[in-house]
C-alpha cells in the first residue's frame, strides 16, 4: 500500500516498491547519496532515479505499470529496415560511454522535450563509476567517423535497464537499440526495462506489465550471473 514519501539518509535502504505513490505514479523516496552501490541496489529492486533539476535531491521511482521489451520483440518498421540494409551507421559498444552520457544529458532542440535534462552532473559521475566497474554500458552509432546517436543503461543478471538515448541523425538511436536488442537476444537476456511508456517507445514494440510481475522477473533475474563489461558486438544486425 502507498504510504508517506520516504526521505532517505545516505545509509538508508529503499522501502518496498509497493509503498510507491499512486500520484505522481511510482514516486517511492527522495534524497540519499547517489553512489554506485545505491544505484545497483535500486535497479535490483525495480527502482530508478530521476531529478527535477541540477540542485534538487534524487527522486526514486518504481511506476506501476512498468514499460518493458523482450530483446526479440523489438518492432522494426519498413523504413528502419531499409536503413539497416543500407548500413548507413556503424555500431560499437562501450567505446565512448562518457560521450554518450554527455550527449543524452544535452538539452533537446525542442523546448517541450525535457528528455535528458534530469541527467545531472552527480548522475554522470555515478554512472561513469558503474561503467568503470562493468555494470553500465553504452551503444554508439557512427556516421563515418562521427558519433551521431546512442544509448546507455545498466545490466544486472540477464536484464538490461535502459536509461536514455540520443540522436543527431535520422534513426541513429533506433539503430543503436536494434543492435543492442539483437546482441542481448544472442546472450539470452530476458528483458529490457524501459521504465515508462511513451508513444515513441510504443511504436518500437515496448509494452506495459504490472509492477508486481516486473518484481517477479527481478526475483528470477537475481539468480543470473551478470555479464560485466566492456561489451563488444558479436552479432550481425537484423
Amino acid at each position: 500500500m502507498p504510504g508517506p514519501l520516504r526521505v532517505l539518509g545516505d545509509g538508508d535502504g529503499f522501502p518496498p516498491i509497493a509503498a510507491a505513490l499512486d500520484e505522481p505514479n511510482g514516486l517511492l523516496a527522495v534524497g540519499g547519496e547517489l553512489t554506485p552501490e545505491r544505484l545497483l541496489s535500486a535497479y535490483a529492486h525495480g527502482i530508478f532515479p530521476w531529478y527535477d533539476d541540477d540542485t534538487g535531491p534524487a527522486l526514486w521511482w518504481s511506476p506501476d505499470p512498468r514499460a518493458v521489451l523482450g530483446p526479440g520483440e523489438l518492432h522494426i518498421s519498413k523504413s528502419l529496415r531499409k536503413r539497416l540494409r543500407r548500413k548507413e551507421y556503424r555500431l560499437s559498444m562501450d567505446t565512448r560511454f562518457t560521450e554518450v552520457l554527455a550527449a543524452c544529458a544535452e538539452p533537446r532542440s525542442d523546448p517541450k522535450d525535457t528528455a535528458g535534462t534530469w541527467i545531472t552532473p552527480e548522475m554522470c559521475t555515478a554512472y561513469t563509476q558503474l561503467h568503470q566497474r562493468g555494470f553500465a554500458h553504452s551503444v554508439e552509432a557512427w556516421y563515418q567517423d562521427t558519433l551521431v546517436g546512442g544509448l546507455y543503461g545498466v545490466s544486472l543478471g540477464r536484464m538490461f535497464f535502459g536509461e536514455s538515448m540520443f540522436s543527431r541523425r535520422n534513426d541513429a538511436s533506433k539503430v543503436a537499440l536494434v543492435g543492442l536488442a539483437a546482441q542481448l537476444e544472442a546472450w539470452e537476456f530476458t528483458l529490457i526495462d524501459c521504465q515508462m511508456l511513451n508513444p515513441h517507445l510504443e511504436r518500437l514494440g515496448v509494452y506495459e506489465i504490472p509492477r508486481s510481475e516486473f518484481a517477479d522477473r527481478l526475483d528470477t533475474n537475481a539468480r543470473a550471473e551478470t555479464r560485466l563489461g566492456p561489451w563488444q558486438f558479436d552479432v550481425e544486425l537484423p
